[in-house]
């Protein structure tokens, strides 16, 4: 076998990778040393910086924000919440490729609220969260744990980022009141957040996924007596890639059933 035909495999192996890991774009002219970037600010300075800042008219900016608020705010049912986001333009993911805005899926009376990053692909093509392979894998999960039919399941961003990548925390700020706005109609009894983006975003943590899952927190809306007891955990999709760390979730899965299990007595008694 020749070199060239050798380098020639390699190269269409390689494209097959990235293909198969959902890599279907590319910006920039040059090749960029991620190893000098700064660390992407937690959503809680994000937040501060907004707040601290007169941001410019822009479509993370301030006044994004603003009318993200101003329609989260409007929005009495789930339903007229899904129609708000479709109508925003402020999120910058709108103009980056994503097809339509996926909202949730699930039912609207649920007990349990689950927050995963951001719609890939596949959700994108339906217009609904977690529909791929990551979300037939959660779909067995919450079925083995007595769930089916028992949540109501979104996302912190409603458009696919590029390439499947995790959603920025600034692109995750402008869709908080949103995901608040969610959180507060639903009232729910327990939530599970998937994934370190989900986590970090919903408990401005500055924590890594495997320091936070397994270990309960609360989220308690500023405005309103909305709380609940959250348990982050694994994400479905990195699941897939490291089978061995099955256990973990499921051990949190199991945490959070009999969580849920306590309040529903509590409530009935």
């Amino acid at each position: 076998m020749t070199n060239a035909v050798s380098d020639t495999r390699a190269l269409e192996s390689l494209l097959a990778f990235w293909r198969d890991a959902g890599v279907d774009a590319c910006y920039g002219d040059a090749p960029v040393d991620h190893t000098h970037i700064k660390p992407t600010p937690t959503l809680k300075a994000v937040a501060k910086a907004t707040a601290a800042v007169a941001v410019p008219v822009s479509l993370d900016g301030g006044e994004a924000m603003a009318e993200a608020r101003s329609l989260a705010a409007g929005a009495a049912t789930l339903q007229d919440l899904a129609g708000a986001i479709a109508a925003f333009q402020g999120c910058p993911l709108r103009g980056m490729g994503a097809s339509q805005a996926v909202f949730a899926r699930g039912d609207p009376a649920a007990p349990v609220l689950i927050v995963g990053e951001g719609p890939g692909a596949e959700e994108d093509r339906a217009g609904q969260p977690f529909v791929g392979k990551a979300g037939q894998l959660l779909d067995r999960m919450l079925e083995a744990a007595g769930l089916t039919g028992r949540v109501f399941i979104t996302n912190t961003v409603f458009w696919r980022p590029p390439g499947n990548r995790a959603p920025t925390p600034q692109e995750q700020a402008v869709c908080a009141p949103f995901v608040e706005r969610a959180f507060a109609l639903l009232k729910p009894r327990v939530v599970l957040l998937l994934g370190a983006s989900a986590a970090k975003s919903v408990l401005q943590a500055d924590e890594g996924i495997m320091r936070l899952r397994g270990q309960w927190r609360e989220w308690r809306l500023n405005e309103g007596d909305v709380s609940a007891p959250v348990m982050p955990t694994l994400h479905p999709a990195f699941l897939l890639r490291q089978p061995l760390a099955k256990r973990l979730a499921w051990a949190d899965i199991l945490s959070l059933t009999a969580r849920l299990e306590t309040a529903e007595v509590e409530i009935k008694g």
